[in-house]
């Protein structure tokens, strides 16, 4: 793999790590509910789920799941039921604006196996994945090597999104004045965790 293809693969992964989705909600909501250490362990949750996609595309059952109907539907229907039920959670969640309290509501093991069964549970990534490495794979050199490097670069640009995400969610955070606010807040990110569900819930497969 020359330096070009890889910094292709990085702008690629890197506009695609920027694209809203379950991780981006989850890491916001929980970075707004919790702050910064809660999304820490909530990003690192999700780093697990990508890294086992990533395992499982590398030893071929990416191509498996993308080519079953049954096993794509039944983990999109777990996915989506997950998110709706995440999405609950948040919508009734309470309006106290004192982080410090929140987070020790829902200890941070809680909030990183969430964010684990966030990407594991989303059927869409391990299929894309499984499509999107091979375009980058160089057939007549050392794939495994190539599947290391593509999947290191996976996980270490979707950290630093997912910090910049968290970040904005503390920032945000500051701003909010009254109880009242953060209760919307917190419903508008569960009606967002909803709505991914829906989405997830009426995606085909390419």
């Amino acid at each position: 793999m020359t330096l070009d293809w890889w910094l292709t693969y990085l702008l690629t992964t890197f506009i695609l790590s920027l694209s809203p989705g379950s991780g981006a909600i989850n890491t916001m909501s929980t970075g707004i509910s919790h702050g910064y250490r809660g999304a820490m362990a909530s990003i690192a949750g999700l780093q697990v789920g990508l890294s086992l996609h990533i395992v499982l595309v590398g030893i071929g059952l990416g191509a498996v799941l993308s080519q079953s109907l049954l096993a794509f539907e039944l983990l999109k229907w777990f996915g989506a039921a997950y998110l709706v039920w995440l999405g609950i959670q948040q919508w009734r969640a309470a309006g106290a604006l004192d982080l410090h309290t929140l987070a020790g509501t829902m200890p941070r093991r809680r909030l990183f196996r969430r964010a684990v069964l966030v990407n594991l549970t989303n059927p869409k990534s391990i299929v894309f994945l499984a499509a999107l490495f091979p375009q980058f794979i160089v057939p007549n050199q050392p794939q495994a090597e190539q599947y290391v490097i593509l999947g290191v670069t996976t996980v270490v640009v979707d950290i630093f999104v997912m910090i910049g995400y968290a970040t904005l969610a503390t920032r945000i955070a500051n701003w909010l004045k009254t109880p009242r606010q953060m209760r919307l807040l917190n419903r508008i990110f569960g009606s967002l965790f909803i709505l991914v569900a829906g989405l997830l819930a009426t995606a085909r497969k390419a």
